[in-house]
């Protein structure tokens, strides 16, 4: 088995049943894209099983990377006599697989698995279609139940950037590498979407634009019935509902007249959005950017979790001047592109869907109905007494741990120390015994609030050490941090611990999280006007104090904590240096756009790829250029698979940074190009140059050509009489006597 040796680095790292190398340009290329500063790395060819089940293999010591897993099934029977179907084998095969995932799943790194897609001659197999069919979707039924593992099927590979010559039957079978370039660019591609795609948990609301955006023409001029919505704005509508289903709040704001928008919503039953979508709704003739402040405030979410989404660039000017972190999207111009661009916005791809995701919308509805009983209770203690508010907390299972990942990536205002944990993070450090977590689960008499918060800590010697202290902001000002930290003061009690040490690490964000342990916290309290205040710090609670924390007697806890002093102060980090306001989200709402609108399908990711041809190497020979049209389309070969502008012909493949696996995708190539095969041996020569592959290629065709000719004339002499071939022979010797012949 292949060992490594421990690293804190982490990477890519890629194990596949076939030879994968080509992939890395493509993902090479969308990592540096995506300042994704992660090196890329394959394990042994062929070495799948072996990889998930040694701790010590390039995948098992990749702490802090992504591993990546790529599969095709019909490789297992690729040992087997003229590959012939083994459906056993195929089912042992992947029983062993998911085994596999599974336990390596649990070390606490995510993994990528993809199926990719089976090749021709398979497909053309009634049987072996079948039985790989079977196979993906049982794999696949299994995996997305696992935490950490996120799949991709081939259908799905094949669907997002489809190719379609993606199989290379030549390269399958001399050098096990099944797929074109453009199929592996489209894969890498698809790859990277996927090792992005947790970096999209902060954002939270879609801001939309109506007149131009939702529907074309002007609501107030042209009327309900006089809008139109046509097939790219239906696209639009329905692509936004994915989203709120997906668990993104919706909001519109627009310069109309209220009333005149909602008479659309009102009266055109054919638009697939409804009113009761939007969680928020701002249309006045206000600034757009006074409008999604307040939404924000409404909300109660950053301004840096906002996408705004308009077709008017005057409109997106002013948003992106006043509300720079809001990410601002202008729609093209050409309304036939705009499903495209909608579905090649990375900024929306997720991994995976959580239970409570789609209930967002109708929880911030609950919220305005709370609202609305806090204006009219006397005090905040009638509120909660009247909400009859109920707060569960239990020990993390492994269906709560998408969930609990979720609020780590996305919860910022309640987080004491922001700290973000993958699925497969959390699955090896709390189900693997490193630490203990608890969920928090909320409901009131209005509705069910979901798993809201967790508490991921660890037990030492004196005290519980809390590292994760999170709350949704849904679930806040009603008193559920206090009970969080009263329970953890409960099991620092029973397990004879003298504290509560809570972790602290101010951000620009966490504002709540900071108020409650200035109620909480005398030491904290105290040191409000250290210079240091905004220094990360372990927070010391006695643990009895913590037990008789609980809301609504903040006062009192904090006269109290006061008077006792009950915490302690520790300064274990300088804080991090933030970055300029708006700075982030102008970079990326740009690089976004340009991706949507110029990489939408593989061919066009393959140009831009390819264009970024490096300078050609100093070389021992001097640079001739291709003179001939073969040697210049081999030329044109060489620099595609090279990635190098200049290619003379008597540079040497090897010496201007070739390799074995490319020299076998060259040597497909070359036969697709020209229909000549020529020999592995040719490759392995200090003679692998443009002109004398061209000379070998003229060789080939000419051995072809003249076998050609040779068999056409045969055919035709067999074709010719007796009498006929007399003739002819008559002919050709005049005077010989050829009777007898």
């Amino acid at each position: 088995m292949n060992t490594v040796a421990l690293e804190s680095e982490g990477r890519v790292a890629i194990a596949a049943s076939f030879v994968a190398e080509p992939i890395e340009q493509a993902l090479r290329y969308w990592l540096d894209k995506l300042d994704i500063a992660k090196p890329i790395a394959f394990a042994p060819y062929n070495q799948v099983l072996q990889q998930l089940l040694d701790p010590l293999s390039l995948l098992g010591a990749n702490r802090h990377g992504s591993n990546v897993v790529l599969v095709r099934p019909e490789d297992w029977l690729r040992d087997q006599p003229g590959a012939a179907l083994d459906a056993g084998l195929i089912e042992r095969n992947a029983h062993e697989l998911v085994l596999a995932l599974k336990g390596a799943a649990a070390r606490g790194m995510p993994h990528f698995f993809c199926f990719c897609p089976a090749s021709p001659r398979a497909l053309a197999d009634a049987a072996l279609r079948a039985a790989l069919a079977r196979t993906e979707n049982l794999v696949a039924a299994q995996l997305n139940a696992v935490p950490g593992v996120h799949v991709a099927t081939s259908a799905y590979l094949a669907s997002i950037y489809p190719v379609p010559d993606y199989h290379d039957e030549h390269a399958d079978r001399i050098a096990h590498i099944p797929y074109t370039p453009r199929a592996f660019t489209a894969f890498g591609t698809a790859l990277a979407r996927k090792l992005h795609a947790p970096n999209n948990a902060a954002r939270k609301l879609i801001v939309l634009d109506g007149d131009g955006t939702l529907w074309d023409g002007v609501c107030g001029e042209d009327g309900p019935h006089g809008i139109q919505i046509g097939a790219e704005r239906m696209a639009l509508q329905r692509f936004m509902i994915e989203q709120h289903d997906a668990g993104m709040l919706l909001g519109v704001c627009s310069a109309n007249n209220e009333e005149d928008l909602a008479e659309v919503f009102r009266q055109r039953a054919d638009m697939p959005l409804t009113r009761e979508h939007f969680a928020a709704w701002r249309v006045n003739w206000q600034p757009k950017s006074e409008n999604i402040r307040a939404m924000a405030e409404q909300l109660n979410v950053g301004l840096d979790s906002i996408v705004f989404i308009d077709d008017d660039e005057v409109a997106c000017a002013e948003v992106r001047a006043h509300c720079p972190q809001v990410m601002t999207l202008q729609l093209p111009r050409r309304i036939e592109t705009i499903p495209r661009f909608l579905r090649n916005l990375w900024l929306f791809d997720r991994l995976n869907v959580t239970a409570e995701a789609g209930s967002r919308t109708a929880a911030y509805r609950h919220e305005s109905q709370r609202e609305q009983l806090r204006q009219a209770a006397p005090t905040l203690e009638d509120f909660i007494a009247g909400l009859d508010l109920r707060c569960e907390m239990a020990p993390l299972t492994e269906t709560d741990i998408p969930r609990v990942a979720e609020l780590t990536q996305r919860t910022n205002q309640f987080n004491l120390t922001t700290r973000r944990r993958s699925e497969a993070e959390l699955q090896g450090l709390c189900l693997a015994g490193q630490a203990e977590c608890l969920v928090v689960r909320v409901s009131d008499r209005l509705g069910d609030y979901g798993l809201v918060g967790a508490l991921i800590f660890h037990v030492r010697t004196e005290a519980l050490e809390v590292e994760s202290f999170l709350l949704s902001c849904r679930a806040l000002g009603r008193g559920v941090e206090y009970r969080m930290l009263a329970a953890l003061g409960d099991i620092a009690r029973q397990r004879g611990l003298e504290r509560v040490d809570l972790d602290f690490v101010p951000t620009q964000k966490n504002r709540p999280a900071r108020e409650f342990l200035n109620a909480v916290s005398a030491d904290f309290a105290n040191d409000c006007n250290d210079p240091d205040i905004d220094a990360a710090r372990t927070i010391k609670i006695a643990a009895a104090f913590a037990a008789a924390s609980g809301f609504p007697r903040s006062r009192q806890i904090r006269q109290a904590a006061l008077a006792q002093g009950s915490a302690g102060r520790l300064v274990v980090a300088p804080p991090e240096e933030q970055p300029q306001p708006g700075a982030a989200a102008a970079i990326d709402a740009a690089r976004f756009s340009s991706i949507a609108v110029g990489c939408c399908d593989a061919e066009q990711i393959h140009r831009a790829i390819s264009s970024q041809a490096r300078q050609r190497a100093d070389l021992p020979t001097s640079f001739v250029a291709p003179r001939s049209d073969l040697e210049k389309e081999l030329a044109a070969i060489w620099s595609e698979l090279l990635g190098i502008d200049q290619i003379g012909v008597e540079d040497n493949f090897f010496d201007l940074g070739g390799h074995s696996l490319s020299a076998m995708q060259m040597l497909s190539r070359i036969r697709d190009a020209c229909k000549v095969e020529l020999s592995l041996r040719s490759l392995f020569s200090d003679q692998f140059t443009i002109a004398n592959v061209a000379l070998m290629v003229i060789e080939h065709q000419a051995q072809a050509g003249n076998q050609a000719n040779f068999e056409e004339l045969l055919s035709e002499i067999n074709a010719l009489s007796d009498e006929e071939v007399r003739a002819l022979l008559a002919e050709a010797a005049p005077g010989q006597d050829l009777s007898g012949k």
